[in-house]
């Protein structure tokens, strides 16, 4: 595998300038162009390029467009998922979705990050002719699990898993994990109540 592949899949600061990473947004944003253009009852075109674009895919996908990536290939998703309209997936890192998972229009996942402090953030000794990005890039996993719903408008920051059967709120902003079978929702999201027979949430 590629060096900096490898650090990005880690989670440590890696180059996103790579060649690599350009050659994966060269695949995707041209195949991406060619789905979003699709009408809507064009399901064996639309998987087509779903199987080219993602990682792996189960049966019965439905990615209503548009629909927006960065890489494309580190999208898993399981079978009977439904992804709605205008959402965004930086899929920098690992974006791995269970089964019967709904994921509702405007939803935003991102797995890439940067460090917090200023000297941190900017990349060291940079200059135009290094071939790299002038701050400090990192990226981390996110899944989301089984029988989940996210709503409306929801963020899921870099790193966070969501526990199987839960539902986040619309327009909640995703900072930290979520456990199974749980009700979630605000800015920061937070667990409201516990659902599907689970025990009450402490």
């Amino acid at each position: 595998m590629n060096r900096e592949l490898d650090k990005c899949l880690a989670g440590k600061y890696y180059n996103c300038h790579d060649e690599v990473f350009l050659k994966y947004k060269r695949k995707a944003r041209i195949l991406l162009n060619e789905y979003n253009r699709f009408a809507y009852d064009q399901e064996s075109e639309k998987k087509g390029i779903l199987a080219q674009l993602f990682g792996s895919i189960g049966a019965n996908i439905s990615v209503a467009a548009p629909f927006i990536c960065d890489y494309g290939c580190n999208i898993y998703l399981g079978s009977n998922v439904s992804i709605n309209m205008n959402c965004t997936f930086v899929d920098c890192n690992k974006i791995t979705i269970g089964n019967n998972v709904l994921i509702a229009s405007n939803v935003q996942i991102y797995t890439a990050a940067h460090p917090v402090e200023l000297n941190e953030r900017l990349t060291s000794n940079w200059s135009l002719e290094s071939n790299e990005y002038f701050c400090r890039t990192y990226a981390l996993p996110v899944t989301i699990g089984d029988g989940c719903w996210i709503g409306g408008g929801v963020i899921i920051l870099p790193g966070i898993n969501i526990g199987k059967g839960s539902v986040i709120g619309a327009g909640s902003i995703v900072t930290r994990d979520i456990p199974e079978n749980c009700v979630a929702v605000g800015n920061p999201c937070r667990v409201i109540r516990r659902i599907n027979g689970a025990d009450k949430y402490d």
